[in-house]
This record gives C-alpha cells, structure tokens and sequence, in this order.
C-alpha cells in the first residue's frame, strides 16, 4: 500500500522547511507554506542559487509568530504582518505580485545576515497569484510564492534510485538527503519514478492532480547544512532523467480541493 510518509512545509521561500505529522492542504498549497519571500529593495525575489546562506535560515512559526535564527547569529522574532500598504514584487513570470513588507527590523537582520541590502514580503491577504492557465486544472488554481505549482511531491524510493547510481570509479559519494529537493509531500511502497505515471491521487479527502514533472535547477546542488556546491545530483540525473525542458526529479502537484492529510495515510492512484 502507497502512504504518505513526510510532509514539510517552508515558512519562507528558499528558507529551511519543517517537517509536519499532519497538514492542510489549501488551494495555494499546504497552509502557510511559502507564503514569505525574501526580496531585493526593488522587489525581485531571491533563490539560495545566487544566496545560499538562505538555506541556513531557519524560520520557527507558531500561529502568526516567527521566530529567524541562523547559525553563531542573534535570533529575531516578530508578527506576521498580512494586511496594510501593498508592495508590489515580482516572481518569475509573475509581476507586481501584492505582498506586504514585514518591516525594517526583519529586512536588517535578513541584510544583515546575507551581507545584502533585502527586504521579507509576505503575500496579501485574498491577493490570487493565479497558474499558468496552460496546466491549470481550473481558474481557480493559485500559488503563494512557490515557483511554478503549489505542491512538489516525490517518492522515496526516487530518491534511493538515484542514490544507488551515484556510486562512481573514482569513489563512493555520500547519500543524497531528500532536503536537496524540497518537496512538501514524499510518499512510499511504490516503484521508482511511479510518481511520474500518476494523473490523480487522493490522500485522505484530498484529491490532486499530478501535472507534470519538476525540472530541476542548481539548488539541488547545494548542501543546506555545509552550503558546499558540487555537481551531484544534476551530473548524475542528466544520464537518466533528461527530458526536453530539463533534467527532472518530482512532480507538480495541484489540489483540487481542501482537507487535511496526514503521515501514514493511503495514497490512493485515481488515475
């Protein structure tokens, strides 16, 4: 039988995510996951692919209170702030989105930390940063500030395959955690790449459409704890997992419904 066994959920884009017993999934995503974004004074997001010290931020969250620490570095903690003046910022394809900036001690100790000037941004209020209406299943779709969909799901036994072929003649690479990924849902007991023959899933009440594989990029390359770069796992999948539009590892994930899901539930193949 297929369950679901890790949920995570990442308070702030590209920050450190934390991992949930149970979840709920909304039309934007799983609740509360990235809907903060760390933002150039102009508006322009930023990835741990040009600043990878986001990725040793960790951002605690209880209710409507987050706590930021970092490693050897004073911790902040403040209100989240989702109304008031609208700040228009920008996410790829997606322009003057409407978010609303958490204030100047946040954008200090986030400038601070990464030794540039910034700004944190959380998504308005009933603000819709709607899909590309060429994979959305329906007007309603919507993200916060997750690149392309609102949910990435990948399999445990993807990632042991993977793992198995990194082996190499020159010496044994060390097993690749699943945090190179950032997935919010990893399910297990299925085949490898399974996952990428799934059209429709259901977890609990919760049903989802599976709508396309996630390209990946190099942030999969970065060790979130020693921020040491290598070429693994994109070397390795480039010889298995090359597809038109990019290496991929994962799928894209829309709900089509609210609910809450839990570790351990079935994951139930509609399609």
């Amino acid at each position: 039988m297929i369950t679901l066994s890790n949920l995570t959920y990442y308070p702030i884009k590209a920050c450190r995510g934390f991992d949930l017993a149970e979840a709920r999934v909304e039309r934007m995503g799983l609740a509360n996951d990235r809907r903060m974004m760390v933002v150039t004074p102009e508006g322009e997001f930023l990835t741990q692919a040009e600043h990878a010290k986001l990725a040793l931020v960790t951002p605690a969250m209880i209710d409507d209170t987050i706590t930021l620490s970092a490693p050897n570095f004073d911790s902040l903690r403040f209100t989240i702030k989702k109304t008031g003046a609208i700040s228009l910022v920008n996410i790829w394809e997606s322009k003057n989105v409407h978010a609303i900036d958490q204030g100047a001690k946040t954008a200090r100790w986030l400038s601070d930390w990464l030794g540039v000037s910034v700004r944190l941004v959380h998504i308005a209020n009933g603000f819709k940063r709607r899909l590309n209406s060429d994979f959305a299943v329906s007007a309603e779709d919507q993200i916060g500030f997750a690149d392309d969909y609102p949910i990435l799901l990948i399999s445990d036994a993807s990632l042991q395959d993977l793992n198995s072929k990194l082996d190499s003649p020159l010496g044994a690479v060390s097993a690749l955690p699943m945090n190179r990924f950032r997935p919010n849902i990893v399910v297990q007991n299925c085949e490898p790449f399974a996952e990428d023959t799934w059209k429709r899933i259901k977890i609990g009440d919760v049903e989802m459409a599976l709508i396309n594989p996630a390209p990946r990029c190099v942030v999969t390359t970065i060790d979130k704890e020693t921020l040491e770069k290598s070429k693994e796992p994109l070397k390795t999948l480039s010889t298995y997992r090359k597809q038109k539009g990019g290496v991929m590892f994962g799928m894209h994930v829309i709900p089509l419904n609210e609910g809450e899901i839990k570790i351990g539930m079935r994951v139930e193949i509609l399609e």
